[in-house]
């Protein structure tokens, strides 16, 4: 068990530029000052342009890494805090930017033999009649490199999915339509090579939407999922696999699917996970025995590689 001096100054990282900058503000802040509260000498760093900029000046042993999304997620602050030759919290520059890119996690996935729901890439109006014919109805339309479900819109039709399309493209990179599974939606929390209790998501939404994130009260979070232990070990086990395959190490979040035929669907995988208090990782870790102030601990003690 590390004590708060051996961590030395620690830079906060959070904000960022991306669509999730907010989130990651409030997210970093939690970090911080729990940080603060364990007698670790923290200092909270806004990144508002870039990261060279945030850190210039400034000496730091080691970084926590809370910036969500494009920017700090996707290799690009990862690049940079090893040329620096600064530790950081978190995965590596390939698997950070590999699992920023949802399709070329698929791609990963599916080459592994693990499954995911099928998908189709929507590049023109053209697109939208053969991925009708390819999926069928419903379909969910996700931007590939954006998180929080930012961009995500279920289509029931063909005009809808032109609509969803559109407003996905607005994100500045690929986006997808992915076959509509009928099931139970969970999350995996990843902490130091093991995995935390599994988390059934129930909402009331049309899916686990942003404002079903972050927003809503009517969010249910089961922890434990009412799965059996056999079935709950196996889904970790799948978590912990699907993390193998594209590299990550450290800490993250999958996001699975239990189709009705009891078929584990892979959705994708977290980096850098929410920290706030709706997030999930907090939340599974709670679950086994550690508050948030071990959990952020246990954290940063992934910067010592």
């Amino acid at each position: 068990m590390m004590q708060a001096d051996d961590f030395g100054r620690v830079a906060v990282l959070m904000g960022g530029a991306a669509a999730e900058r907010e989130i990651s503000l409030n997210s970093g802040m939690a970090v911080y000052e729990s940080l603060l509260r364990s007698g670790v000498n923290a200092i909270a760093v806004d990144v508002k342009n870039n990261v060279l900029d945030a850190l210039q000046g400034k000496k730091f042993d080691r970084v926590i890494n809370v910036i969500h999304g494009r920017g700090g997620e996707d290799g690009v602050v990862q690049a940079v805090l090893e040329s620096l030759n600064l530790p950081y919290t978190g995965s590596g520059v390939l698997a950070s930017a590999l699992t920023m890119d949802k399709l070329r996690t698929k791609l990963c996935w599916q080459g592994a033999g693990l499954a995911t729901p099928a998908w189709f890439v929507l590049q023109s109006v053209e697109d939208v009649e053969q991925c009708a014919e390819s999926l069928g109805f419903p379909v969910i339309v996700k931007p590939a490199e954006e998180g929080s479900s930012l961009g995500m819109s279920r289509a029931e039709n063909k005009q809808e999915l032109l609509i969803a399309w559109q407003e996905a493209a607005q994100y500045q990179c690929d986006v997808y339509a992915e076959a509509w599974v009928q099931g139970k939606e969970y999350t995996v929390g990843i902490l130091a090579g093991k995995a935390l209790p599994v988390i059934r998501l129930e909402t009331p939404h049309i899916f686990y939407d942003f404002d079903a994130k972050y927003r809503a009260n009517t969010t249910q979070y089961h922890c434990p999922a009412g799965l059996t232990d056999e079935a709950e070990a196996a889904l970790a086990a799948l978590a912990l696999e699907a993390c193998e395959v594209v590299g990550v190490t450290g800490w993250g979040r999958v996001d699975v699917f239990i189709d009705e035929q009891g078929k584990s669907q892979l959705i994708e995988v977290n980096t850098v996970p929410g920290m706030t208090d709706h997030s999930l990782v907090p939340m599974a870790a709670k679950q086994a025995g550690l508050d948030f102030a071990a959990l952020v601990l246990a954290i940063l003690a992934t910067s010592i590689k």
